[in-house]
């Protein structure tokens, strides 16, 4: 069957096929609004189905919006305690009167081998030869300055600020890579390894991964570390699906829409 003929729920179905261990009992990989049924007319791929992305989308013609994170604002897309809050209200009538399908791919895409979100982050950043075959989120980089390792992936992911944590002129040699959010411990058991001399990540909870950094440091540890935000970290990695959709959807008009950086800074 032509890929324009193809409904969006055989999209769906065919990109399910293609990762390892899927489908996954209790997944929050689930279609979260829309009818499935219909003609797939085009493919949105996003780190969040913002409001601004969704009308974007409709300029595209597309109808089929593939999400990394939620839609409305917690894990599991929960809604019943958001009925009559306006902001949700007017997201969901956008939505409903445009015919749109939400589907979210975040833990199949984390599933693929190798990572579908963590090789569109090296792809990004060049470090694609410097990852270990064996464990990909580490990498082997050329010896370089904290300071200026900053600079290189800030230039390299287009973001505008980080967060740090070490000796400026400390040179990052081994480097953990863990996108988006996973959490202290993860975080840690990375950073103690003697192999890791630096962790780069997404987002942090204040209280567990950059206190233990603090304490590292303290007691003489030669640790740094590099938050460069969820959305920075992980966008690449939705971008990355468009290329990986369209070898299988040749007929299917595919789209990016970055979601930006909500925050500025003063």
């Amino acid at each position: 069957m032509p890929d324009h003929h193809l409904t969006i729920q055989e999209v769906i179905d065919k990109i399910i096929t293609e990762i390892p261990g899927a489908p996954l009992e209790g997944s929050v990989d689930v279609i979260k609004t829309g009818d499935p049924d219909q003609k797939a007319t085009g493919i949105v791929t996003t780190f969040l189905a913002t409001l601004k992305v969704l009308q974007e989308t409709v300029e595209l013609g597309a109808n089929l919006v593939i999400t990394h994170e939620p839609t409305f604002y917690n894990h599991l897309d929960e809604q019943d305690w958001l009925q009559d809050d306006p902001v949700y209200e007017a997201k969901r009538r956008f939505i409903e009167d445009h015919h749109l399908v939400i589907w979210r791919f975040h833990d199949y895409w984390h599933m693929h081998q190798p990572d579908g979100v963590l090789t569109g982050a090296l792809k990004q950043m060049g470090w694609e030869g410097y990852s270990n075959p064996e464990d990909p989120i580490i990498c082997t980089i050329p010896p370089t300055p904290l300071d200026k390792l900053v600079s290189e992936v800030k230039g390299k992911l287009g973001v505008q600020t980080a967060r740090l944590m070490g000796d400026p002129e400390f040179v990052c040699r081994r480097v953990a890579i863990l996108v988006g959010a996973w959490g202290g411990r993860p975080h840690i058991l990375a950073l103690r390894r003697e192999d890791v001399d630096t962790l780069i990540c997404g987002e942090v909870a204040e209280w567990e991964t950059t206190e233990y950094v603090r304490d590292a440091i303290r007691i003489g540890r030669k640790k740094a570390l590099i938050v460069v935000g969820h959305a920075n970290s992980e966008e690449p990695g939705m971008e990355y699906l468009v290329e990986w959709l369209r070898v299988r959807f040749p007929g299917l008009p595919i789209h990016h829409l970055s979601t930006g950086n909500p925050f500025r800074y003063l």
